[in-house]
């Protein structure tokens, strides 16, 4: 059984994702030992709280320095002893520090088919603006391993939805987490758990 601590910043819809699929048992491998917000008023802090999780905010408006913040933040990481951390929705550029400290345990979950749309300044709805306005056909999601670059971790899993006539923004951003986001971040995670994916190997 692996620790997981799961990083989100709003309403971790992710995060529900990851709750239903332990308790339907499609993961049986990890638990769930900590959530971690750098907003106070995330909804996701609920969501874990509901299910007696333990949930704090680490806020960067909490600290002068960001250096401090970051700090603090490794510290939280750190108290919870993970053998897994999740970033899920989670908008804080992580610090170099922390990826080493945990070098090869950390995964992203991004909503697009990466190497497109990603990197600096693609995050939330503006991934799916930036598609819908290039004309793509099809777009999705992708889990990745987290390193030192922007989205430019080893990828784990990714899985592609069509886009449709009439989509905007939303409603793609909408098909994309019922249909990618909320399939391949539980899948992977248990992957890890079992060990199909080797933590600190490609």
């Amino acid at each position: 059984m692996i620790r997981v601590c799961v990083c989100v910043s709003g309403g971790g819809t992710n995060l529900e994702a990851i709750f239903k699929a332990i308790e339907e048992k499609k993961i049986t491998d990890a638990q769930i030992v900590r959530v971690i917000s750098n907003n106070p008023g995330a909804f996701a802090l609920e969501r874990a709280k509901k299910r007696n999780v333990e949930a704090i905010c680490v806020s960067p408006k909490d600290y002068a320095e960001r250096a401090d913040f970051n700090k603090a933040l490794l510290d939280a990481l750190k108290e919870c002893k993970p053998d897994l951390i999740v970033l899920a929705g989670f908008l804080v550029n992580v610090p170099v520090e922390i990826i080493r400290e945990f070098k090869n345990r950390i995964i992203n979950i991004h909503p697009s088919l990466i190497p497109s749309f990603c990197g600096k300044g693609f995050y939330g709805i503006k991934v799916h603006e930036e598609a819908l306005k290039r004309g793509v056909k099809v777009s999705g999601a992708t889990v990745h391993f987290v390193d030192e670059g922007i989205d430019t971790g080893r990828i784990i899993e990714q899985k592609a939805v069509y886009v449709k006539e009439g989509d905007d923004a939303k409603s793609l951003q909408e098909r994309i987490m019922e249909e990618a986001e909320w399939v391949i971040l539980p899948k992977t995670i248990q992957r890890i758990a079992q060990g199909e994916v080797k933590i600190g190997e490609n």
